[in-house]
């Protein structure tokens, strides 16, 4: 689908002939980490889902079945007898630091002996992640390890339709934002800006700013590859343009925001009254946006992760 004035039905191999040549799709490189780890203190089991490094070398994570933790708890990781970790702070809204027994190689080796892929809980593996998970669950860009989730934008893209866009002039960069476990949590205040968005890791390089700011000053067009690249252009942008960005960002866009980096925004379809979808009312306009929800209902699009996509216009 497509949203400029009216709605037009497209599938994703027509992305050459929507774009322009001099566009420049920007997508996010996050490679998926396996974040989910199962726990035991004594009898107790914990569910501990990762969220992100701390500058410090703890980690930020969710934890299930927390109640009784406290400071100083020591859980053994199941599935691999060299790692523990240690309960820095008590469990608050689920959340909790962990301190590793392990770090650096040692650590991402146990995690892939012993983590499984947090996939979003509408996907049912009653028996856990599987080998295919591991395959599909991936993006073409993926390079660079410390998403919880995948950006599920770049899960459209093949090598073979990259080539496409290559061949029509459309050019590609890759931004870097690690997509966090917050993702999976509902909003649960009522008032939308007493929410507070879980800050997740980015990075724009000095070059990949400067080839941005140039092709926009050259005439052509940003295409955000999915909300992820979206939300850390806009954490690192003003009237000025785009600039290098390293570090944390909570960024909360709602409608109302001034957009001053990308231009066209793909992105699959998500849930009503998420932050997600009050990022494309904000994007696109909230009375596009739910004809363009409407059409995607009656029409049969299927919603989610593995879902379709849209390719949005910038509201005016």
């Amino acid at each position: 689908m497509r949203i400029n004035e009216t709605l037009s039905d497209h599938i994703v191999r027509d992305l050459p002939h929507l774009l322009r040549p001099g566009d420049v799709l920007v997508a996010n490189d996050t490679r998926v980490i396996p974040a989910q780890l199962s726990a035991h203190r004594g009898a107790a089991r914990i569910g501990i889902t990762l969220d992100r490094p701390l500058p410090d070398g703890d980690w930020s994570a969710l934890a299930r079945n927390a109640r009784k933790l406290k400071p100083g708890d020591v859980l053994d990781i199941d599935g691999d007898t060299t790692m523990q970790a240690r309960v820095i702070t008590l469990p608050r809204d689920g959340q909790v630091v962990l301190r590793f027994s392990l770090e650096g190689d040692a650590f991402a080796d146990a995690l892939r002996r012993a983590g499984a892929l947090a996939l979003p809980p509408y996907i049912e593996r009653p028996q856990g992640p599987t080998a295919q998970d591991s395959q599909d669950y991936q993006t073409v860009f993926a390079e660079h390890e410390g998403a919880v989730a995948a950006p599920t934008a770049g899960l459209h893209f093949t090598p073979a339709l990259l080539t496409r866009l290559s061949d029509a002039g459309i050019l590609r960069e890759t931004i870097t934002l690690h997509v966090g476990a917050g993702t999976f949590l509902p909003m649960r205040t009522e008032n939308v800006h007493e929410h507070r968005m879980h800050a997740e890791r980015g990075e724009i390089s000095p070059e990949a700013a400067a080839r941005l700011n140039a092709i926009r000053a050259n005439g052509g067009r940003i295409v955000s590859v999915g909300t992820t690249v979206l939300r850390l252009l806009e954490s690192s942008s003003d009237a000025r343009g785009i600039h290098p960005f390293q570090g944390e960002t909570d960024i909360f866009i709602l409608p109302g925001h001034r957009f001053h980096s990308a231009d066209m925004l793909m992105t699959n379809f998500h849930l009503p009254k998420s932050t997600l979808f009050m990022l494309v009312c904000a994007f696109a306009g909230e009375a596009r946006m739910r004809a363009a929800y409407a059409h995607a209902i009656s029409t049969g699009y299927r919603f989610f992760s593995y879902g379709d996509s849209s390719l949005l216009d910038r509201a005016s």
